[in-house]
């Protein structure tokens, strides 16, 4: 099963929003015959694309190779959503790494979101600021409450303004949850136009980019000071160095990487223009993410089209209608827009980890992969590029404290990923529907 094939039409974009107001993109040509670089970064996302351009910038020769477009898999299909921090938050992270390790990996995640801005302004792309985050019971409420005066407190970061359930009901128009906060330092972007903005930075900086390049093989460096390489259907790279980027898309590359990083699917809906109906939703435009498992999440976008991603799949196949799976979760949250279209719906496969940190690893001596952001990876893979980047230069350090965490392998490691999914996916599923 090769999930770069299953769902998708090789060589196009999907169905989304986002294609369809960033237009027809030319084609760039793939790698064919036998090429040298320092560097291959396999997969144009966000982690290959930034880890390019950084590498570019300073002086050194690289090749994207991408198997299908650029932004082609979740750095161009997700909800845009730029969150502060990491995946799990700050309590979590001092429980379990200490409170050293956990501002140190804090302030990391505000660079990642500085990285992301400063990118996205350099790629004329517009940032809207401001995420709440949407409980469901009264306890969530509390601990939302607490994390935004320790956060204060203990990191310098007073931008998290607790909301109970009336002042959530008027920042996000709706009365299904009881409480939350509002991060104004996060923000939202369109997720594909920020990946084509960086690509170009890349490409202008002079890293070469290749599409409809699927590596089929890496033959890692024999010994030290011999190149790597990279073999696809119609040529071979040579390089120094390897970057995998691939994310929910790895494949069979590295199976040490894919017993720690499950690929899932998550589906997203737009609806018509809403125009001036319906003001009560975000009317300051900001994005939401509620607490379930299975996240329900969305924003506005300039055209005030509600931009909606929910619900979960038990396969990895698509389901024939994704609008029938996203809307339930959509009028769950918005009753009153059950009379308005869906003019688009898509699906997208993104990546987690056991314990929902990113995956930083060497899987060889001269390869670096970074991968299963689990949710939070607009900012963090911005990141995990430059990181990646500056330890090919060697200045590994930050990279080696992101490698550091922890990440196990699921049960049976790659081999049972598939049956794993269908069983994970379908009790989670049942506590988000019960309220657990």
């Amino acid at each position: 099963m090769n999930l770069l094939h299953l769902n998708d039409r090789d060589g196009a974009y999907p169905p989304s929003l986002y294609a369809d107001q960033c237009g027809p993109q030319a084609p760039l040509p793939p790698l064919q015959g036998e090429a040298r670089a320092d560097v291959a970064v396999i997969g144009a996302g966000y982690t290959g694309l930034s880890a390019a351009l950084h590498l570019a910038q300073a002086g050194l020769s690289v090749t994207v190779l991408e198997a299908q477009r650029v932004g082609f898999g979740a750095s161009g299909r997700n909800g845009g959503q730029i969150g502060s921090g990491q995946r799990q938050e700050v309590d979590w992270l001092e429980t379990h790494l200490g409170r050293d390790r956990a501002r140190q990996l804090w302030d990391l995640g505000e660079e990642a979101k500085a990285l992301t801005r400063d990118l996205a302004a350099r790629a004329g792309v517009p940032v809207r600021d401001g995420i709440a985050h949407a409980c469901r019971s009264a306890p969530e409420v509390a601990h939302a409450r607490h994390m935004a005066d320790h956060l204060a407190q203990h990191y310098g970061y007073d931008k998290v303004q607790p909301l109970d359930r009336d002042a959530l009901e008027a920042a996000i128009g709706s009365t299904a949850y009881v409480g939350g906060d509002l991060d104004r330092g996060a923000g939202h972007v369109q997720p594909l136009a920020l990946t084509l903005g960086v690509a170009r930075l890349a490409q202008a900086a002079g890293a070469r980019v290749h599409e409809g390049s699927e590596v089929t093989a890496i033959d890692h460096a024999p010994h030290a000071g011999a190149p790597s390489r990279i073999r696809t259907s119609q040529g071979d790279l040579r390089a120094d160095h390897v970057i995998l980027a691939c994310n929910g898309y790895l494949g069979r590359l590295d199976r040490s990487i894919a017993a720690r990083v499950m690929p899932i699917n998550n589906y997203i809906v737009a609806t018509e223009p809403l125009d001036k109906a319906f003001p009560e939703i975000l009317p300051d435009r900001i994005a939401v993410a509620d607490t379930k498992f299975v996240v329900n999440y969305w924003r506005l976008d300039d055209q005030r089209r509600l931009v909606f991603g929910g619900g979960e799949t038990a396969t990895y196949r698509f389901p024939r209608d994704i609008q029938a799976v996203v809307r339930p979760h959509l009028l769950s949250v918005y009753p009153q827009l059950r009379d308005v279209a869906l003019t688009h719906a898509w699906g997208g496969t993104l990546a987690i980890t056991m314990n929902r940190m990113p995956c930083f690893a060497r899987p060889a001596p001269n390869c670096l992969s970074a991968s299963g952001y689990s949710g939070h990876g607009v900012a963090l893979a911005m990141l995990a590029g430059r990181l990646m980047a500056e330890a090919v230069r060697g200045q590994a350090a930050r990279f080696d404290a992101m490698a550091a965490i922890p990440t196990r392998p699921f049960p049976g490691g790659a081999a049972l990923r598939a049956p794993l999914l269908v069983a994970g996916m379908a009790w989670f599923g049942l506590r988000d529907r019960l309220g657990i």
